[in-house]
């Protein structure tokens, strides 16, 4: 069966098989330009052999193009769960068909996780099945393979129509491939004001201020946990200012900023002063390690992770009666901030809301920030009301 094993993270040498020993260090026989981190995932197969195109592609996207840890484990666990569904059915990856992307895509929608025991979303198994047609696209150019029918015929194969999924519609062009399902395209749902007022008062520190981050900036969970105390540094003259600009990592390792208002910025001083201050005096007498910059630390004094946030939030929404994840919060700012800047359009300012939406939200695409301005089309009053909550209008 086809494993992953994350580096530095492997047992004493001792207690692996000898085996095994050579496998692992046969993954130090590729010459590669830069270092893998600790943490990175290698692949081995039954016989404890590394499959070394998988980690070589890995290796491109989590280091020479420095994509976050938690993209480079999605990428693992994709390829984890296709090489061994090729391992089972005795099937040489170099040599996988059509037929055989097919067949795993049809085994997600009629059998469950075997992790989780639940049927997979028609957006995870899309997700796969173009996770997959990605890793032989980037196999061809490289010259691990010569040539694949995976890569560059998607619309060449037809499918019976018995096979095909009626209660999936398509929402987008973008889907035209045979090896992906159908599926309704996913709108934003931003919160009403009704609803953010009632949530953040749901909310104890440090989460409440961390979900105001993201409902006025629309910072992602993982640039949020990337913030320090000393972001927040500013020179006493620039104290008058309305606003700061603040330099973020985005999503892909790319650079960028949002903009923070000062009665934000106010808000987290008082934070930073009180709360964070308290925490950390507590943790230091008890002896313990106060760790790194991180802005938002929990009143143990250790940083808040991505998971702990999640929970807290998906609670608060279930106490106060909706359903609240991260995305939803950046989705609130996103609708708020086209809604009003295309008001400002109308009324006659030369700007481009969807462009300063983009820039704001670090999207890549301009197509990605164009789902927002549907979604205010369909909630236009409830964001008139949020606006208002805000202070916004």
């Amino acid at each position: 069966m086809v494993q992953i094993i994350r580096k530095g993270a492997l047992p004493h040498p001792a207690e692996v098989p000898l085996s095994l020993r050579a496998a692992a260090a046969a993954a130090h026989t590729i010459k590669l330009r830069e270092p893998r981190p600790v943490g990175f995932p290698l692949l081995f197969d039954a016989q404890s052999n590394l499959i070394e195109s998988a980690v070589a592609y890995l290796h491109e996207h989590g280091v020479q193009r420095a994509h976050s840890a938690d993209t480079v484990r999605t990428y693992a666990e994709i390829l984890h769960d296709w090489f061994d569904t090729l391992e089972q059915n005795e099937i040489n990856w170099r040599a996988a068909a059509p037929v055989d992307l097919i067949a795993y895509r049809n085994r997600m929608v009629t059998e469950p996780s075997g992790h989780t025991a639940r049927p997979y979303s028609a957006r995870t198994i899309n997700h796969r099945v173009r996770g997959v047609l990605r890793f032989y696209e980037w196999a061809v150019r490289t010259r691990w393979l010569t040539t694949s029918p995976l890569v560059g015929r998607e619309s060449d194969f037809s499918i019976p129509r018995h096979a095909r999924f009626s209660r999936l519609r398509s929402a987008s062009s973008a889907d035209a491939s045979f090896f992906v399902l159908r599926q309704y395209e996913a709108m934003p749902r931003p919160l009403g004001a009704d609803q953010v007022r009632e949530l953040l008062a749901a909310l104890l520190p440090p989460y409440d201020l961390m979900a105001r981050w993201q409902i006025y900036t629309g910072l992602r969970v993982s640039e949020l946990l990337r913030l320090k105390s000393s972001d927040l540094k500013e020179p006493p003259h620039a104290r008058d200012q309305p606003f700061k600009l603040i330099d973020v990592l985005r999503k892909g390792r790319k650079e960028g900023y949002v903009i923070a208002s000062r009665s934000l910025l106010d808000e987290t001083a008082g934070f930073v002063a009180i709360d964070r201050e308290a925490w950390l005096r507590r943790r230091a007498r008890r002896g313990l390690p106060t760790g790194k910059d991180a802005l938002f630390i929990g009143s143990r004094g250790t940083d808040v992770s991505r998971n702990r946030y999640q929970q807290v939030l998906q609670r608060a929404g279930q106490a106060c009666g909706f359903k609240v994840a991260s995305h939803v919060l950046r989705a609130t700012f996103a609708c708020m901030m086209l809604e009003r800047l295309e008001q400002l359009a109308k009324a006659g300012a030369s700007i481009n809301p969807l462009f300063i939406v983009k820039i704001l939200m670090g999207h890549e695409r301009i197509e990605t920030t164009d789902r927002y301005l549907r979604a205010i089309s369909i909630d236009s009053c409830v964001l008139t009301e949020v606006f208002d909550a805000l202070g916004f209008g």
